[in-house]
């Protein structure tokens, strides 16, 4: 979750180097550098791309920007701007990102696992409708309501871009693709099956059309008791699992095949006992079954490099 970031002071110097995240993203020698930071500092049995999920409406020409203490801000969309969208030179704005991907799984061991992502419609569809992040996406919720037909359009075009974006970064080199619905939280019963679970799916039925070996993950944050049928009903190999899940109802759905997850990004800021009883746990629940062990959330510019070193050490200790 979020390897490369703040919290490493190597990732810090890159960044300086790029002048802006968005360049970052798209300089295929730096953000490869950012991805293998992590990697070489810990270990770690995966490495995560180094991209963002507004890439996406980037290559949409939604002058998607990254300010400094105001978070990803874009031109907000409404009905006729949707009516007017095309995917037409979008996989070629992303062309970078794929050639990161070719240059990562050629610097990673063979023992190494490259993990490519992209968001999930709904939640980068709730960037585009507000053009910002807010509290519950309540703007995206209401276009939704008042506007069904063309947010469904949107969340279509979504995911057949994104399909695209994912079946490329497979072709580059990545092992298994992650799509990522942080905001999947906010969203009731009957829209989560329309809004979340419905492109979702129809993303990963289009790429093991084209790529039957795909393997992948999907992450809907915040979504409590519907992840009881979410995997079969979007056909995911695994699912991911943010840190409120219960770890009974984790060993439930790990039933089904393999989870990730779940450990709470605060407990790496703390460290010391709050961290070792939270691997623990996720290890005495789930540690017989498939799991990838991950945080359940992305780790944060607070927390301490030494206490994923002894994350690290704690969780291959139990494996050993």
């Amino acid at each position: 979750m979020r390897q490369a970031g703040r919290y490493l002071p190597e990732y810090r110097q890159t960044r300086a180097k790029a002048g802006s995240f968005l360049n970052l993203c798209y300089n295929p020698e730096l953000a490869t550098e950012v991805t293998l930071q992590p990697i070489r500092r810990y270990g770690f049995d995966a490495a995560i791309l180094f991209s963002d999920i507004l890439v996406i409406p980037d290559a949409l020409k939604r002058n998607v920007r990254f300010n400094v203490g105001h978070g990803p801000e874009m031109d907000p969309i409404d009905a006729d701007g949707i009516e007017k969208l095309s995917a037409e030179g979008v996989q070629d704005h992303l062309k970078p990102v794929f050639e990161t991907v070719n240059r990562i799984r050629a610097a990673l061991s063979q023992e190494t696992a490259l993990l490519g992502f992209c968001g999930a419609p709904w939640t980068v569809a709730t960037y585009m409708i507000a053009g910002r992040g807010t509290p519950d996406q309540a703007p995206a919720r209401l276009f939704a309501y008042r506007h069904r037909q063309a947010f469904v359009r949107l969340l279509d075009l979504l995911a057949d871009i994104s399909a695209d974006y994912l079946v490329a970064q497979i072709d580059a080199g990545a092992d298994a693709v992650q799509i990522f619905d942080s905001w999947a939280g906010v969203l009731g019963e009957k829209e989560f099956e329309a809004y979340a679970v419905r492109p979702v799916k129809r993303m990963i039925t289009s790429v093991r059309a084209r790529r039957p070996q795909a393997r992948i993950i999907a992450f809907a944050k915040g979504a409590g008791l519907l992840l009881k049928d979410y995997r079969q009903a979007t056909d995911a190999d695994a699912i991911g699992l943010d840190w409120s899940v219960p770890l009974t109802f984790a060993a439930e759905l790990q039933k089904d095949g393999p989870v990730q997850g779940n450990l709470d990004p605060m407990c790496v800021v703390a460290g010391g006992k709050a961290l070792e009883d939270g691997i623990d746990d996720i290890l005495q629940h789930l540690g017989q079954g498939p799991l990838i062990f991950n945080l359940g959330h992305g780790i944060t510019p607070e927390a301490d490099p030494d206490h994923v070193t002894a994350l690290v050490e704690r969780v291959r200790g139990a494996a050993a």
